[in-house]
């Protein structure tokens, strides 16, 4: 009796088609009509192969199954799933995008892949301002049954995972330029935990794969093919949040930009997408009149269900006069002490000393470089 291999199980030859070279994955659709599924593709004889590239012929004839076995045994953990193209439970809307991935790894619950989701990236080094609105807006849009897209990166990919974490019943899905065996950033391995018992962990990418810099433009148009629209909270001109907004407009997906100060940097990528065509956005709701009806969500039932949008922070009523001229000199963009000091006319010991009982009041937070900036 022959001993049992790893290409006895069902998921090997897809497990082995992603191990191969990329254009393998890449003809997928063309494959799967010629050959009937990757087991046939891997069965077939040398004269069927003809056409295809060297380097594709030679995998064919020795596939990599080593690496499926590791993969497998990754598989057999409790929570991890794979996800072929040709499942029913492949999300619909990653399938229509033109390189879809043959497959998914997914930890946590593949269900809320289907789910309408919104996908929500920005700067790894955001304002304070920026990434509380990031955060404010997932949980918003969380409370109303979308899920919450990132990519588990620092910055705002962060405060968006954890605004959908801090929703009633919210829940998110970070994509991933790891292998789902790795953590990147290594600091949000928590943050993998909660996201993965509230929502799921994704990756096109094998166990054991490590965060390439080529990886994360990749798995943006994943990003976004799961995604009914992508908003763009803060980003530089030249940024990956960015890629993500392009892929989403190659999808024929919607793309949305939150505004900013002319002065601050990090408002510049927002402000060309909204020149090329983006919608500006200034609260979740100008987000819901656009998705509202594709993720059956009632703008009205939303503001019912929902706590009220973006509520005030802190306690400006209880603050005397010089302290509210302080508050008034400090912009929702990076703002100086300096300049606090030229608008308000106060002496540098004064206005520190404010802005120190303003940020204990979490109206002010203070961002890098010893500027501080509004918390709305």
């Amino acid at each position: 009796m022959a001993l049992s291999t790893p290409k006895d199980r069902d998921e090997a030859h897809w497990l082995a088609l992603l191990h191969g070279p990329r254009a393998l994955s890449r003809q997928l659709p063309a494959l799967l009509e010629r050959f009937g599924s990757p087991r046939g593709l891997f069965a077939a004889d040398a004269e069927a192969w003809r056409g295809f590239p060297r380097p594709v012929r030679d995998y064919l004839a020795g596939p990599d199954w080593a690496a499926v076995e590791r993969d497998l045994a990754w598989l057999d953990a409790p929570a991890h799933h794979l996800l072929v193209f040709t499942d029913a439970a492949y999300p619909r809307l990653l399938s229509e995008i033109p390189d879809p991935p043959p497959a998914l790894f997914v930890r946590g619950d593949p269900a809320c892949l289907r789910q309408p989701q919104i996908a929500i990236v920005g700067s790894r080094n955001p304002t304070a301002s920026g990434r509380e609105t990031a955060r404010d807006f997932a949980q918003y849009l969380a409370e109303t049954g979308l899920a919450i897209t990132s990519g588990l990166a620092l910055g705002v990919d962060a405060a968006a995972h954890q605004g959908a974490l801090a929703a009633a019943n919210g829940s998110t899905v970070a994509v991933t330029g790891t292998g789902p065996d790795r953590v990147y950033p290594a600091s949000h391995r928590g943050l993998a935990d909660a996201i993965a018992e509230r929502g799921a962990l994704v990756s096109e990418f094998a166990p054991g794969m490590p965060p390439l810099p080529a990886n994360f433009p990749r798995r943006n148009r994943i990003l976004s093919g799961l995604s009914l629209g992508t908003l763009v909270v803060e980003a530089a001109v030249r940024s990956g949040s960015l890629i993500s907004a392009r892929f989403a407009l190659e999808q024929g997906r919607e793309v949305f930009a939150i505004p900013g100060s002319i002065h601050n940097p990090l408002a510049r990528g927002c402000h060309r997408l909204i020149r090329d065509g983006a919608k500006l956005v200034e609260t979740a709701d100008d987000i819901l009149e656009e998705l509202g009806p594709l993720a059956g969500v009632s703008l009205e039932a939303a503001r019912e269900d929902t706590p009220e949008d973006f509520p005030a922070v802190g306690a400006a009523g209880n603050l005397d006069g010089l302290q509210v001229r302080v508050l008034e000199a400090v912009g929702f963009e990076p703002t100086p002490v300096d300049m606090v000091v030229v608008r308000t006319g106060l002496t540098p010991d004064a206005v520190c000393s404010m802005l120190l009982v303003l940020e204990l009041h979490g109206l002010i937070a203070s961002t890098p470089g010893g500027h501080y900036s509004r918390a709305r």
